[in-house]
């Protein structure tokens, strides 16, 4: 879990939180917004891991949204490990890193947003695009919902 940062055509800054599960390489989350907070992160927490399930640890780095009393609740009443990167070293979260290059290049750099709606709109097609038709070489060349869902049952929506 990481953030990466925008701004919309107007010149608003926009933070987008992108959640990446690091095995089957789905993405259940990029969520923008203008500013965010501790309680944010939980809340597109909960909603993804009411969609795909809660996982066992979490890395994320130092950001004050992740060293946040609200997330660190959330994680103790859900059994969740949060998995800290050391500071200023963001090769220990590097496959996040990785993925925020491929959704800037591919996205952000792709796109002006014109207002948080657009971005939200914009960003769901380039994730469902990135879960659902691109093969990834890590995983064999298989999308990661197929990875992830084995079964054959679509992604679920944000």
């Amino acid at each position: 879990m990481d953030f990466v940062h925008d701004q919309l055509a107007l010149g608003k800054k926009l933070r987008i939180l992108t959640v990446v599960d690091t095995h089957s390489r789905l993405c259940p989350a990029t969520d923008p917004r203008f500013t965010y907070r501790g309680e944010d992160v939980v809340q597109t927490l909960e909603r993804v891991c009411g969609q795909i399930g809660y996982p066992r640890t979490i890395r994320v780095d130092n950001g004050s949204e992740f060293v946040s009393r609200d997330l660190d609740l959330w994680a103790y009443a859900n059994d969740v490990t949060l998995d800290f990167s050391r500071p200023g070293k963001p090769t220990d979260n590097g496959f996040i890193e990785a993925f925020n290059s491929k959704l800037r290049s591919e996205c952000l750099n792709a796109h002006w947003f014109m207002s948080l709606a657009d971005a939200r709109e914009k960003l769901e097609d380039w994730r469902r695009h990135y879960n659902e038709d691109k093969p990834h070489s890590a995983i064999g060349y298989n999308v990661p919902i197929a990875m992830h869902y084995p079964d054959g049952v679509t992604s679920p929506s944000s």
